[in-house]
Formats: structure tokens, sequence, C-alpha cells
């Protein structure tokens, strides 16, 4: 462990998710623990009579929980579903971790809601460390958009042209529109896009079966192991939540951030969003991320004003009138030269490529 090779002092650190016993003989000799906090790991009874006699503070692990909850790093779409093929959905850990989401015998419980908020603090450090110094444009859109339309192909050859740009393209890590623009990022060359688009298209939407709907994305991911799918640099990002655990999360992130709270979830995902936000056609989920991403530019959060561009000029000034309200909201502010309407993404990319 770093701080022990270091001789650091101990004392106000956090330890999250070790294996404490591996150390156990270099922290029996230390006195100075003193508000040194332990989250969950493998600490032996020998080892935690002597943290806490010193001042520590043990959270003890979890094993009920089906998720770790002081995990250090994001989910991968092979852990969230993990033993889809042999077991069916589920009983994969994204299932598994909705339900104790909802599990009425612990929703309200204190201690399983304190594991949830570490856990979804945990994701958020783990965020921060993934997007670091990387250049971030958020994609929105509605999550019904069927797996072999025009405006799942679009909205993939979107989130591709971001990621050859060198972007990390950013979603709420659903289905839909969602789904397409991590796949175009996730796609290291063209050439793998449209064999992965006709795939796909066999099962067009999750209320389908949410099995056969997250095997065969599983299935292109994984035929692109072994070839020039190289699996970095990042470029695609999932941001989704549990609260909504009727929508599954796709499997094109190359690392998926998934939180139990909605709220914190939308706020990073719009905070990270640093190169600017497109928003494809949606109804009132997309809707809610547009004036969320409003306020922030209304107010400059972050001291930030990046550019906001919803596509499809007909769904956001008819359908849904959303950009004549956020033109008035921009009149006389830093904002009102950020907000784009446009027809294509194409003409999308072009303006937060240039």
């Amino acid at each position: 462990m770093a701080l022990l090779t270091a001789g650091a002092a101990l004392g106000g650190s956090r330890l999250k998710g070790l294996a404490l016993t591996q150390v156990e003989e270099q922290l029996l000799a230390r006195d100075d623990l003193e508000g040194l906090i332990v989250l969950g790991g493998t600490v032996s009874p020998a080892l935690d009579r002597h943290l806490r006699h010193r001042g520590a503070i043990i959270f003890p692990a979890a094993p009920d929980a089906p998720v770790r909850p002081y995990r250090g790093s994001l989910y991968t779409a092979d852990e969230l579903y993990d033993g889809l093929a042999e077991h069916g959905y589920e009983q994969t850990t994204d299932a598994r971790a909705y339900r104790w989401l909802q599990d009425a015998t612990v929703r309200h419980d204190a201690y399983v809601t304190i594991l949830r908020a570490i856990h979804d603090d945990a994701m958020s450090d783990a965020l921060v460390d993934t997007v670091s110094e990387r250049k971030v444009v958020g994609v929105m859109g509605g999550h019904a958009l069927a797996r072999g339309s025009a405006g799942f192909r679009d909205a993939a050859r979107l989130g591709f042209g971001f990621a050859e740009a060198g972007y990390v393209v950013a979603t709420g890590g659903g289905p839909g529109a969602m789904e397409a623009a991590n796949l175009g990022a996730w796609c290291r060359s063209a050439d793998l896009l449209e064999p992965a688009l006709e795939q796909l298209a066999t099962v067009p939407h999750f209320d389908q079966g949410l099995g056969a709907w997250a095997q065969v994305a599983l299935d292109v991911v994984h035929a692109a192991q072994g070839t020039d799918q190289a699996p970095s640099p990042l470029r695609s990002l999932g941001i989704p939540t549990r609260h909504y655990g009727h929508e599954p999360p796709n499997v094109f992130g190359d690392l998926i951030a998934k939180f139990f709270s909605n709220a914190l979830r939308e706020d990073l995902l719009l905070h990270h969003s640093t190169s600017g936000v497109v928003v494809l056609p949606g109804a009132a989920g997309t809707v809610q991320e547009i004036f969320q991403m409003a306020t922030r530019l209304y107010y400059e959060v972050d001291y930030r004003v990046p550019p906001l561009v919803l596509v499809d000029r007909r769904h956001w000034t008819e359908h849904l009138p959303v950009f004549p309200l956020l033109e008035a909201l921009g009149r006389d502010r830093a904002m009102a030269a950020q907000l784009h309407l446009v027809d294509t993404v194409e003409e999308a990319a072009s303006l937060l490529i240039g």
C-alpha cells in the first residue's frame, strides 16, 4: 500500500475496499490511526481491534449487497451482465441490484441507504478519475428509439464522428439514442459499425426481452475482441441509473458509471459534458435533461457555458416547443450564443468539432 511504503501518516486517511490482511503486520505496528476510516475490504479480528482501539472507524463489508459499495472503479458491461447467457437476465448483477433498490424490506433501512450512498460516491470519484483531462461531449435522446431505424443509425454515426475526433462520448447509458451514440463511439473503425447495426436490428427494442436485447449486443462486443477493436483509449462512456430499472444499461460504454441516485447521475452527466451537449429527439426525460443543462448555462455553473445543440428543428419547435423557451431564457445572457438548433447530426457535429 502506497501510504505504508512512503511512510506517510495514516490518521485521516480513507482506505476503500482493500485487503488489509496483506499489510496486517505493518498496520499492527502503527499507532497514528486516529481518524483513519476503513470502508469495507478484508480486516482480521485482531487488526479490527487494533484499529478501533487507536481511533480508526471501520465500515463493515456488505456481503449481502449485490454490488460492492466500496469499489474504486467504474463497471464494465460484462460485470453488469455477468451470467446472462447461463442464467438469464434476472440473475445478473444489474437485475439483482435493481431488486435490492426496490426491496420494500430494505428500501428505508438506514444502513442500506448508507451503503447505496457510499457506492454512488465511489462511482462519482471513479468517474472524475476517468474523465480527467479528457474532452467529453454528452449525447442525450429518447430511450424508445428502435435499433434498425434511421434515427438509430444517425445517432451511431454521430457518436463515431465525435470519438474519431478525439472526444469521449458520454450518454445516459440506456437504450435507444443513448445506446446508438455509445455504439458509434465504441467502434474503433467504420467497418465495424455497419455489421453491428445489422446484428442489433434483429432485436429492435428491449421490450422484446431484456435478456435477448442485451445478449445480441454482448455478442457484438465479444465478437470484436481479438480483432482490431482495441480496448483503449476511452471513447465511449455510459452513465445510467438503477432508478429506471426497467431500462437496461447498454453494453457499448467502454466503462459504465451506474448510480442508484438518478438525480446525482443526471447532474454528473451534464457536469462532465465539458465540450458540449447534443440532444436528439426525445420525450419527458430528454426535456428534463435539456432544462437541467439550461439551468447550468443560465447560471454559468462551474464558470462554463458549453454549447447546447438540439437536433431536429420540427421536433423541438413544433412537437415539443422547447427551443423557443431556451431562447427566451438565454436572452441577454452568455448562454444565448451557445444555443443551437439544427436539422441533422452532421450539422451538430460540425458545431462542436469545428
